[in-house]
């Protein structure tokens, strides 16, 4: 199968490499400077064509990626649309993680009688930096969201597969529930160890002894999560229902590092929250608890 790419940053050129390493054949490149299709172009050994136009991406194609900042995806498909690029089999894809299939619609409605557009996406669970020659792929085992038209899902899964990764499909409509998860999981991750780190340093510890010290309990709890599932895992004061430490807890936060009190509360209203679910706790341990969050 042939494919374009629109938008030749990191994404787009690891997703040229590895695709063409999978036997993928490239069209061609346009991006928004030449030089950066050119740099594509080179990284996959000077295979296809650089495109002047968007509309020319189009052409000659089997899978269209529109791999341009999340902000421009739309307008880039939108103006494609308004000038009767898009050709009957082709297979449009995004790679954002918050946004839908829902904004490729103008491919679709450019021309009623080209019926067999597909419209998707498809988002690596993973950071991408520039690509170097050599470097391992940074799509091999990793998960894959693909969502869309029925079509696209099924190209989509023959792309993730492709790349070595584990696909799995999402309803359009939870796409930005997928995404706020991702943020929680990893970008809220730091900055709650980034809370832990600053207490330990408040404790007189340098930053890379803090972190030292509490790897090994944050790996613990991440394989605890992973075997026994989020609630179970769940250890420490509020799962005893010991409102005296916790009392402590906030006392100390708010004399020593008072920017921190309001975080640590609403961290331990909704572990409380889970505590509550185990049925460990009694009545009252959870109402003196509720009561120090509040």
């Amino acid at each position: 199968m042939k494919f374009s790419i629109i938008g030749c940053g990191r994404t787009g050129t690891n997703l040229a490499v590895y695709l063409t390493k999978a036997g993928f054949v490239p069209a061609g490149f346009f991006s928004k400077t030449r030089a950066s299709a050119l740099k594509a172009q080179k990284a996959v050994n000077n295979a296809g064509l650089i495109f002047d136009t968007a509309v020319q991406a189009c052409q000659n194609t089997d899978i269209l990626f529109i791999t341009t900042p999340d902000d421009t995806i739309e307008n880039v498909c939108s103006d494609i649309a308004s000038k009767n690029g898009f050709k009957n089999n082709i297979s449009v894809f995004h790679l954002s993680g918050a946004l839908s299939s829902e904004i490729l619609a103008s491919a679709q409605q450019s021309d009623p009688k080209q019926s067999d557009i597909n419209i998707g996406s498809i988002h690596p669970l993973q950071s991408f930096t520039p690509y170097e020659k050599g470097q391992a792929s940074p799509f091999s085992g990793i998960n894959i969201s693909v969502e869309g038209t029925e079509g696209a899902v099924r190209v989509g899964e023959k792309i993730v597969t492709a790349l070595n990764a584990n696909s799995f499909t999402l309803p359009t409509n939870a796409k930005m529930l997928y995404h706020a998860a991702a943020v929680v999981a990893s970008n809220c991750l730091v900055t709650i160890e980034n809370f832990a780190i600053n207490l330990l340093q408040k404790a007189d510890l340098s930053e890379e002894k803090a972190y030292e010290i509490l790897e090994p309990l944050i790996m613990g709890t991440l394989n605890n999560i992973k075997n026994k599932g989020s609630v179970n895992a769940l250890t420490g004061p509020v799962a005893r229902g010991d409102s005296d430490i916790v009392s402590s807890h906030i006392n100390a936060i708010k004399k020593d590092m008072p920017e921190f009190s309001l975080l640590y509360k609403i961290m331990g209203k909704y572990t409380l929250e889970i505590a509550t679910q185990r049925k460990e706790i009694s009545s009252d341990q959870i109402s003196k608890l509720s009561k120090l969050f509040n």
